[in-house]
């Protein structure tokens, strides 16, 4: 890759000056917010882990974003304040409110829901004939697929024909693999687009049988990229699906798979399309995770840019990583639908000469609805429509979910297994989707499977001993904590019901949990046993009843929900860190 250009970073400034949205005040609110401008000859447009959100949504950004080692302190571990000072958001806009926590109830009302496909589907429209025909890329970074009823009940293929609707070009993937191999290829031969993933391979016993695969004789599963011809020029996509499936989902969904970052097969594949595929431009459509993803990229050289998702960070700006063969771009698009990506390049022979980034907000109440997907989104949800609109409860507070340590809507999970499942302790898993619920809103049907829906959802009830729960926090502490990203698999701490503790994260394995102690004040104890309910065990076989159902009946006797007493965690040793808000 060539170095770039002197005026590389004055372009990356201008484009985040121009991206950043005012207070819609008043006279303000004439303003089109959504004229980013236009520069280059290729636009790529870049959408990720929207988790199944078909219409819009709240959704809270995390207050909690902690990052360790050379993460410590920089994006995307950057919180509140200093998240609006490191990229010069003014507080009370209208960007302040799409990317942090603060204020969030009030700049919710204010500004309204964001996402919805019906809305993205308009802008995407118009940055396409912005960017004039044959210029654009629709990108896709995957976790599309799953993360409501819709997604659930038509296992993908709902999501498929809204991606199909919209015009994907490429997609790559992570919960679209828990369908299993067989809906998962099902779902493939509807998608018009290309799926893409340089790092999957069958296993040896998978390819002795002669199991499906895109190239039988390196036993590559899935075509590893493709070339587009955009503005005249060669623009190389490569796919990098989620690295840790096996580990981090049940085995059987991809049984005859391997995967793994891939580090030097990724780097044969890059100087391919650098060598005789004559690329002009080379782009990683990336769900690694942003930490990954900058590590991935001061490692392997000749990558212009990196597409990423999986950890839902929503950042205005990329980060530019200097590796052997020169300078990579590194972004992460946000969740939920809540933000379209926008990068214009110029592209000239075999080098890419500069950017423009924009990370647009989708707001909802900002854009026309695109009626083709608006009556495609509500023909998928016509079947379940009574059943999805029950009201359960109203939030008594704003119930949301991410942040790295607690969520206040996981501790109603952890309230209704606990109350519902006879048992002091429950956990329940640090999942990055699910919308948030403003005060007074209602709780629905709908709410819940946003926040439950996936195809291991039992709940199950087991004995664990003081030391064994113990074990299970510092494996998930150091997948969430550890400083090496190729460590990290994604996701928060699991939340915990009837259970305290503390979390040193700057530790090392085995030594970041302390002070365990019940909710009456008592310490566990390592070798007695306790009665523990959970869900979304990888390991466990599924029972009969599914969490959703759990939650539902808790939360149908609530006049008004709020959390109970929830599982404080004390994190000891962030003072100070500019990714954590007390």
């Amino acid at each position: 890759m060539q170095p770039i250009r002197r005026d590389f970073m004055t372009m990356i400034g201008a484009a985040a000056a121009a991206g950043m949205l005012p207070r819609l005040s008043r006279t303000q609110a004439r303003t089109d917010i959504y004229d980013i401008g236009r520069s280059g000859n290729v636009r790529l447009l870049h959408m990720t882990d929207t988790h199944g959100q078909t219409t819009p949504v709240h959704f809270r950004e995390p207050s909690v974003n902690i990052g360790m080692g050379e993460a410590a302190g920089r994006p995307p571990h950057l919180v509140g304040g200093a998240f609006l000072s490191h990229f010069g958001i003014p507080a009370g806009s209208a960007l302040a409110h799409a990317t942090t926590y603060l204020d969030f109830q009030e700049a919710a009302h204010r500004y309204g829901r964001m996402g919805g496909y019906a809305h993205l589907a308009s802008l995407i429209a118009r940055f396409r004939t912005e960017a004039g025909p044959g210029n654009t890329l629709l990108l896709d970074g995957g976790d599309t697929w799953q993360g409501s009823w819709t997604a659930h009940s038509t296992q993908g293929t709902g999501m498929v024909s809204l991606q199909n609707l919209l015009g994907v070009d490429a997609m790559t993937s992570h919960f679209e693999m828990t369908y299993g191999e067989e809906t998962f290829r099902r779902n493939l031969n509807g998608f018009n687009g290309t799926f893409l993933a340089q790092n999957v391979f069958l296993n040896d016993e998978a390819a002795f049988n002669g199991a499906e695969a895109f190239d039988a004789d390196s036993g590559r599963v899935f075509q590893p990229y493709i070339i587009k011809e955009a503005g005249g020029r060669r623009i190389a996509v490569i796919g990098q699906c989620f690295p840790y499936q096996p580990i981090a989902h049940p085995r059987r969904f991809v049984e005859d798979w391997t995967f793994g970052i891939r580090e030097t097969d990724l780097q044969k594949v890059v100087d391919k399309v650098r060598g005789t595929e004559r690329a002009d431009a080379v782009v990683l459509l990336s769900h690694n995770g942003m930490d990954v993803d900058l590590k991935l990229a001061s490692r392997v050289r000749g990558i212009d840019l990196i597409l990423g998702g999986h950890t839902h960070d929503a950042l205005p700006q990329p980060t530019v990583v200097t590796n052997p063969g020169g300078k990579t771009l590194v972004s992460n698009g946000g969740s939920n639908g809540k933000f379209l990506g926008v990068v214009d390049l110029d592209v000239g022979p075999g080098k890419v000469n500069g950017f423009s980034y924009h990370l647009v907000p989708v707001f909802s109440n900002l854009l026309p609805a695109d009626p083709a997907m608006s009556a495609r989104v509500a023909a998928l949800r016509k079947p379940d429509e009574a059943m999805l609109d029950e009201k359960l409860t109203s939030a008594g507070e704003l119930l949301y979910r991410r942040g790295n340590v607690a969520g206040t809507m996981d501790q109603i999970l952890c309230d209704a297994m606990m109350q519902e499942l006879d048992v002091p302790i429950a956990l329940t898993p640090g999942f990055r989707w699910g919308p948030s619920t403003l005060p007074g809103d209602a709780v629905t049907m709908e709410m819940v499977y946003a926040h439950t829906a996936i195809t291991y959802p039992d709940v199950y009830v087991q004995e664990m001993t003081g030391d064994a729960i113990r074990t299970v926090l510092e494996d998930v502490g150091d997948n969430l904590f550890n400083p090496d990203p190729y460590v990290q698999q994604g996701g928060d701490m699991v939340r915990l019901g009837g259970l305290d503790y503390a979390c040193t994260p700057g530790a090392v394995m085995g030594k970041r949990i302390s002070d365990l102690t019940l909710a009456d004040g008592t310490a566990l104890e390592a070798g007695k046993t306790y009665k523990v309910a959970g869900w979304a065990s990888v390991n466990l076989p599924q029972g009969k009843r599914p969490v959703w159902d759990v939650v539902a009946t808790y939360l149908r006797r609530k006049g008004e929900i709020k959390p109970g007493r929830p599982g404080r965690v004390k994190l000891k040793g962030v003072d100070g860190n500019p990714g954590y808000a007390a």
